[in-house]
């Protein structure tokens, strides 16, 4: 049956039936007071959700979109910047600076290892005529599961005094902490598919005041992703070009959940959903890919040796309904991971667990049936 599908990806993700549901109802003008009172309760609400009071822009994009627009728009041909690469998400920004005739370097650790702070304090210390425009960093990198020490980071760029720090945040946001304002970070970007519980199809940059001093000076070449233009309008709560409104409905919508929620609640609950996958990996004798000190609350990429990766997903999906992520370029076929992230909670993990359990020992793998789903349930038990 295909309703019976369970979406377990790091994205999109599960979205509520009270989202689904906001984003039903007939669109309205994007030009009328209706939308412009949306607008205003939105941008209020992912205010909250990145612990700001700078500008949070809302663009039609993906992720990717937004990062774009976070690099293009505090950036000239030409800039030096520091691109962390450890995953393909980190290599994909490393790409698209070269793409605008940015002078990249690079910081690289193995796929499934943390980036290491002091690789970017020996960089950032060393520029002494100040010649680094920006440093970039993806704070969880999907494709590996593993989550970057940012604030770590962030740090060594703050004492540098003229680099900016431009953070993808497209599976922590929502998941774990991006305190924007007290961690002091520049550009934030972020897509709706993940942590925002919402289809996809928008993208957020939140822009600090030093970003939108470098703004000023900019000279990559923009258009659609020139922010100044969605700082302009969103000061009078509309846009410059025409919205998706109905994902507005459901934006609104899903801050309003985690709100009453809470955001220490948030993340307890993606940790919790992580720590439970994670001591069920354990308890069938599964390798991770990344250590559990570095490891992401919003995805966990298991490399299994004694089963074929891809047969344990089509297993799953075939028998169960249920859709976990394969490994992306040199990983194909080597790993699969797991999506906690959103609104999947313990009941998902639960389910989860149980039918992966299931596979393993269908496809012979070694275990001890029920080893999993207890280990979980230890967690569930011990957990706040």
């Amino acid at each position: 049956m295909a309703d019976r599908s369970l979406l377990l990806i790091p994205g999109p993700t599960l979205v509520p039936a009270s989202v689904l549901q906001a984003m039903a109802q007939h669109p309205i003008g994007h030009r009328s007071k209706e939308f412009s009172d949306l607008m205003a309760e939105v941008t209020a609400g992912l205010r909250w959700l990145h612990q700001t009071t700078s500008d949070v822009l809302i663009l039609a994009a993906s992720g990717t979109g937004a990062m774009e627009a976070g690099i293009i728009n505090f950036l000239s041909p030409g800039d030096r910047v520091l691109c962390g690469c450890n995953g393909k998400f980190g290599e994909r920004w490393a790409d698209l600076c070269r793409a605008f005739h940015l002078q990249v370097e690079t910081i690289t650790a193995p796929w499934g290892q943390p980036l290491n702070p002091d690789d970017f304090a020996e960089k950032l210390a060393a520029d002494r005529d100040k010649t680094i425009k920006a440093v970039i960093v993806t704070h969880s990198e999907t494709s590996t599961g593993v989550l970057n020490d940012l604030q770590a980071i962030n740090r060594h760029v703050q004492a540098h005094g003229q680099a900016l720090m431009i953070v993808d945040a497209v599976t922590s946001l929502g998941a774990t902490p991006v305190p924007m304002d007290a961690w002091g970070l520049d550009v934030v970007a972020s897509g709706s598919q993940k942590g925002y519980m919402i289809p996809p199809g928008l993208g957020f940059v939140a822009v600090s005041e030093r970003a939108w001093a470098a703004y000023a000076t900019a000279k990559l070449p923009k258009f659609y992703f020139d922010l100044g233009a969605y700082r302009r309008d969103g000061a009078k709560h509309s846009t410059p070009f025409t919205p998706p409104v109905n994902l507005f409905f459901a934006l609104r919508q899903s801050l309003q959940l985690m709100q009453q929620e809470g955001l220490p609640q948030i993340f307890a609950r993606h940790a919790r959903a992580a720590a439970m996958v994670r001591a069920a990996v354990a308890a069938w004798g599964l390798p991770l890919l990344c250590p559990v000190a570095c490891a992401s609350p919003a995805v966990t990429a298991v490399a299994p040796t004694t089963v074929a990766a891809e047969e344990v997903r089509t297993l799953l999906k075939k028998q169960f309904g249920i859709a976990i992520a394969g490994g992306q370029d040199h990983l194909k076929g080597k790993i699969f991971r797991i999506g906690h992230l959103g609104f999947a909670g313990e009941r998902e993990m639960l389910t989860v667990i149980a039918a992966l359990e299931a596979v393993l020992q269908q496809l012979g793998h070694p275990l001890t049936p029920g080893s999993g789903v207890g280990a979980a349930l230890q967690v569930l038990a011990t957990s706040p």
